[in-house]
């Protein structure tokens, strides 16, 4: 069980197909698998981030009481760091990822935003 001083952090992301979450977040961004119990649930992990993959049949995937069904997408993000950004990008265009925008740069560094195969987005960051 985790304590208040436990430095993970837990991010529940809906999926629509579990396995599929799980080998994209596997495959291409290094995360490792937690527990798996598809086609409900499963966790992965990336150093301190422990991510939820939550699928329709899935408790977080249940109907709210004023009817509202819970469903993947949105802006909401991860946020994972990278050395560098331009050979991710073209690792993961490569390997047929989805990107909902080209690389950016800011004060803080550049980014893009990629989706699972949910549709949920995932930015990678290279610090300035």
């Amino acid at each position: 069980m985790n304590s208040p001083a436990d430095p993970t952090v837990h991010v529940r992301y809906l999926v629509d197909d579990v396995q599929a979450a799980v080998d994209f977040y596997t495959g291409n961004l290094g995360f490792t698998v937690g527990t798996a119990f598809p086609p409900a649930f499963a966790d992965v992990r990336r150093g301190n981030l422990r991510l939820l993959l939550s699928g329709p049949t899935s408790s977080a995937g249940r109907p709210m009481p004023d009817g509202r069904i819970p469903a993947p997408g949105g802006w909401n993000r991860i946020h994972l760091i990278v050395e560098d950004i331009a050979a991710e990008a073209d690792r993961l265009r490569a390997a047929g990822v989805s990107f909902r925008n080209d690389i950016v740069t800011g004060p803080g560094g550049q980014q893009i935003v990629l989706d699972d195969p949910a549709g949920n987005p995932v930015e990678l960051f290279q610090p300035a």
